[in-house]
């Protein structure tokens, strides 16, 4: 009998605050940022890697963007989905999907790259690629 694989979604929820906004009330652009990363950071420390691979290198975002669906305002709750995509043997991507009351607000992405600590692109460790893989939608 085969055992099939079911990837995971990782969630991560948050509430937003006054300080999380801008002039207008609702919320600054820049926090889901902030939010990608610390989803990003919680699901390495959890899922992948408790140290985050320091002894062997550096994880580096290449690139990042947001798309923004819905505004959202102080008091609201807010859940982030993260899944894993694109893996490769020196990076991978991290797609964000931001809900409140259920509803798509924002969704980003990251291009993360693994880099040694004499700062060149290096190979991820094939136990960190299958960590990775396993959140892949």
């Amino acid at each position: 009998m085969l055992m099939q694989v079911t990837n995971q979604t990782f969630t991560h929820s948050l509430t937003i605050y006054l300080k999380d906004s801008n002039a207008y009330g609702n919320t600054y652009f820049a926090r889901y940022f902030e939010w990608q990363g610390i989803c990003r950071e919680k699901w390495f420390f959890e899922c992948i890697s408790r140290d985050m691979l320091q002894n062997e290198g550096v994880f580096i975002t290449k690139h990042a963007e947001q798309d923004y669906l819905h505004e959202t305002f102080p008091f609201q709750d807010i859940a982030c989905e993260l899944n894993a995509y694109d893996v490769k043997k020196c990076s991978f991507w991290l797609e964000f999907r931001f809900f409140a009351g259920g509803k798509p607000v924002s969704v980003g992405r990251q291009q993360i790259v693994f880099a040694n600590h004499a700062k060149q692109i290096t190979a991820l460790p094939e136990a960190v690629i299958a960590s990775i893989k396993r959140y892949v939608k």
